[in-house]
């Protein structure tokens, strides 16, 4: 069973099975390494238990920081800056997505690159700026579609394309 059930309309927040997302986290238990550390991440976030996200998601970044391997490190960073946007830090997020959006190009990381670009279009939608989260929401959409992503990959983009058109064509929504 998938533990992401839809989008949320409002505000492109992720909708989740709680019990699944928890059972997950239990499976987990006290597992340290990088994979079960950025899957705690994104459960802690999906849960909002934002205080205990933030600290899985730096304990990852240090974790790939030691490693060296800065594809996995630019991962990381993305998942930080996402719990950071659920925390309302809008700002930083935004810097540090700005960051990764280039990074991720300038080493042709073409998942990454749609991660944070997709992420990038969250925040700024979050800002309530349309128009720019729109535009990161079409690259997206555009990079995915290169990879040969499937449509799995490529629904949370569709949906934040069609939620922000109608907030840019319906004012006041």
């Amino acid at each position: 069973m998938s533990i992401i059930t839809g989008y949320d309309p409002r505000n492109l927040r992720e909708k989740i099975d709680v019990e699944a997302a928890s059972a997950r986290l239990g499976e987990l238990g006290q597992l340290r390494s990088l994979s079960a550390l950025n899957e705690k991440v994104g459960l802690y976030r999906l849960l909002g238990r934002l205080d205990e996200a933030w600290t899985v998601a730096n304990e990852a970044v240090r974790h790939t920081r030691f490693s060296g391997d800065r594809e996995q490190l630019l991962g990381a960073r993305i998942r930080r800056a996402q719990v950071q946007q659920y925390q309302g830090k809008l700002q930083a997020a935004l810097s540090e997505l700005s960051l990764c959006v280039d990074e991720a190009k300038v080493h042709e990381w073409g998942p990454l690159e749609a991660a944070s670009q997709l992420t990038r279009g969250k925040v700024l939608f979050d800002m309530g700026d349309y128009e720019a989260a729109l535009v990161d929401f079409k690259a997206t959409v555009f990079l995915y579609e290169k990879m040969g992503a499937s449509l799995d990959q490529l629904e949370s983009s569709l949906v934040a394309v069609a939620v922000t058109e109608s907030f840019l064509t319906e004012p006041g929504r």
